[in-house]
Parts: C-alpha cells; structure tokens; sequence
C-alpha cells in the first residue's frame, strides 16, 4: 500500500541554467531540483510521519507519533493521541483522515469493538479525534480504506466477520452499510474453532475487496459497489489455503498481477496469480518464512505482517518467536520468491513494520521487547542494515508511515 513518490518540476523557469539543469534532469531520469521559493517541498522530502498502534492494556495510552528524518533515519517523539487498543492502523488516499481499529470485545453494551476517525494535520501529522462506530464484531484487528475514500472494510478476528463503514464528507464515520458473517472451521482445533477474518486487502482497481480468513484458511473475494458501500461474494468465492495454513495479511504487488499472503499458523508465505478481469486467484507458490535450519523457542513461532518494497522488487514477513523480518527478491515476471537472508527485528515478537515510500527505510514494532526499531534498505540488494536506532513503545503492534 505503499507508493513512492516522485519530485516534480516547479512550474516556471526562472532563468536559462534553471531551464538547462531541469531539461539535464529530465534526460537522465532524475529529478529536478526544487525551486529556491518553495521551502515547503525540501522539508516535506527529508521527514515522515511514522504512527505506532500499540495494546494499551500496559502502559500505552494511544497513538503514538514519531518524526522520521529521512536522512538519519533518527525517530523524534511528537505526542500521543489517545484510543483503546488501536492495533491496525489506516489512512485514506488523501492522507487527511487515519482510521484506527478498537481490539474489544464490549463497545457500547454490544459483543464488539470499535473504529475511530481522526483527521490528520498534513503539517504536523497530529491527529484530532472526529467519531466512533462499532465495527460490528468482536476483536478488529484490521482494517483498509477503498480507493475512492469513500468507504472502510473492517475485519472483526473474534467475531469472524466483516463489515463496511461510509466515510462521510468531513471524515467522521457513517452507519455501517453491508456486513458479512464467516462462518466454519478447519484443521487446528485450538486456532481454527470458528472464523476469524484477519485482512483485507483492495484490489488497484477497487472493483474486489480480498479478505483472509484465519480460522477458515480460505482468501475470500468479494465485488465491492465503491458508490454503495456494498460487497457480494465473487464467482469462485474464495481460494483454499493448506490445511492449518492460517492466512493472516495481504498484500498485492504493485503490478497488480500477483497477491501474496502471509500465513501465521504455519510460518510460510503464499503468492497468488490475480486476474484482474474477474477478481480470481490461482495458488503459484509457497516458501517458509524461516531458515532450514532455524532454532525455534518451545513456545513456537509464528507469522504476523508481509510489505511488499514500493519498487516491487523486494517482500519482507515477520516471524514471531524466531523474531526475525524474513527477506526475500520477487521474480518481475513470475512473482515467485526467492530467500535473501532472515534479520533479528531487534526485539521480541515483531508484530507490524511498515516501509517508508522512499523506499529506504523499515521501522518494525517488537510487541514483547516494547521497542520500535528502524533498519536501512539496501536498495540493490533488498538487505535490511540494523541502525541501532529504536524507540520505546509499550506493547507496539502496528506501524504506520505516511508523507
């Protein structure tokens, strides 16, 4: 979901070497230099904003707020804003509103959790609050807005469902406007009992929205009506996961032609063909997240988030227990993947990271260690460069960069 952004040319040239070094810059590729009376865009591309949702169940109280400088990769403390247990995070196309799941069972004296609106200072990058609506199920755990940002899909994991949330005008949520129960059960009696909806994922053109189900091991795919806020399953209405597999997050390539999901139960990543046409996808390939000769804790491990590198050339996982951020290159062509190596998040049990959209930075959320912690993208070559720069958070599970 991340897109990297390119430097445009400032409207007017002011004088002949202007002309001459934007023309130079157009030719190679790169580009142009900012013009001397616009301060704003030369700040803009040294810092980003980097939003932490942590379980506030310790000592959080909220959305954390750090500055990313772009240079050092440095993180600076600039406030919280306070909500229960915003583990997921989301933003509209605009990067005006952020949206944040309420991991609950009560809200309001119904079996549910809830969703806050907040509006964004573009500036600042400081939230204010606007409203809250019921996510319509027990346990959210994630949540995307649509293309248009007209409409939020949520993922109830408890109550194994979804739900549709407008978005009005000035940001605040409307009254839900479709709702969708999973229901069933798989392979592994202590995990797979019931549904647990646990990802969303929209398709570029926004015509399908693609839900994970953890507790069914199935990808659901449904037509999404954006004018309407409505969605109805598609022809075929999901896509088998293995057995115990446990399908946790998604994430299409920026091509559109391939999806992948990771899968929490059992440590692997799937990819995914994906026909745009008809919104269908057909099974290409599974790779473990974890080295041949990994040394796991007898507790076990687990998966929990994929980014696929806004160049399309790079997908990295998290592996709770081995606590490491698995790396890998994707085949252009084919999607497939291929292991580049298996870095230590710094932590224990990394749950979220996201990836900056210059492409150069990941900042990943160790949800037992209580630390977020930043990493260098070699771009050559996909490799996360441990910084040996971290912040506390207690109990962080998501992260969130934005412009």
């Amino acid at each position: 979901m991340n897109t990297s952004h390119a430097i445009g040319l400032h409207p007017f040239c002011f004088s002949a070497l202007t002309c001459l070094l934007a023309a130079a810059a157009l030719a190679s590729g790169a580009p142009a230099a900012r013009a001397a009376d616009d301060p704003s865009a030369d700040h803009h591309a040294k810092r980003a904003f980097v939003y932490i949702g942590p379980y506030t169940n310790g000592t959080s109280r909220g959305i954390y707020l750090f500055r990313l400088d772009r240079a050092s990769g440095k993180l600076e403390a600039a406030g919280v804003t306070p909500s229960d247990n915003p583990s997921y995070v989301a933003t509209d196309p605009a990067q005006r509103l952020l949206f944040a799941v309420g991991e609950m069972d009560r809200f309001k004296g119904q079996k549910a959790g809830s969703v806050s609106a907040f509006s964004r200072d573009p500036a600042t990058g400081a939230l204010s609050p606007l409203n809250q609506q019921s996510s319509g199920g027990e346990a959210p755990c994630h949540l995307v807005v649509d293309h248009t940002g007209k409409n939020l899909i949520v993922a109830n994991y408890t109550g194994g469902s979804v739900e549709v949330l407008p978005i009005e005008a000035d940001g605040r949520l409307g009254r839900p406007s479709d709702f969708v129960q999973h229901r069933g059960a798989d392979a592994n009696p202590a995990r797979q009992k019931k549904a647990h909806a646990h990802g969303v994922a929209m398709s570029p053109d926004n015509r399908f929205a693609l839900v994970a189900d953890l507790g069914l091991d199935r990808v659901f795919v449904y037509r999404f009506d954006a004018e309407h806020g409505k969605i109805s399953p598609n022809d075929p209405p999901w896509l088998a996961a293995a057995a115990g597999a446990g399908p946790r997050h998604l994430a299409f390539h920026p091509n559109g032609k391939f999806v992948y999901a990771i899968n929490e139960l059992n440590s692997t990543i799937a990819l995914m063909s994906y026909d745009a046409a008809h919104g269908r996808l057909e099974s290409r390939q599974t790779i473990s997240t974890l080295p041949a000769d990994a040394k796991l804790p007898k507790t076990g491990t687990s998966c929990a988030e994929l980014v696929v590198h806004p160049s399309g050339r790079f997908l990295y996982g998290s592996n709770r227990g081995h606590d490491s951020l698995a790396m890998f290159s994707i085949d252009q062509q084919t999607g497939r993947l291929t292991p580049i190596g298996y870095q230590s998040s710094g932590g224990h049990t990394p749950r979220g990271f996201d990836i900056d959209p210059s492409g150069d930075w990941l900042i990943a959320a160790n949800q037992d260690s209580a630390n977020v912690v930043v990493f260098r993208i070699d771009r050559q070559t996909g490799r996360l460069i441990p910084t040996g720069i971290t912040v506390e958070v207690d109990k962080p599970v998501c992260v969130k960069i934005l412009e």
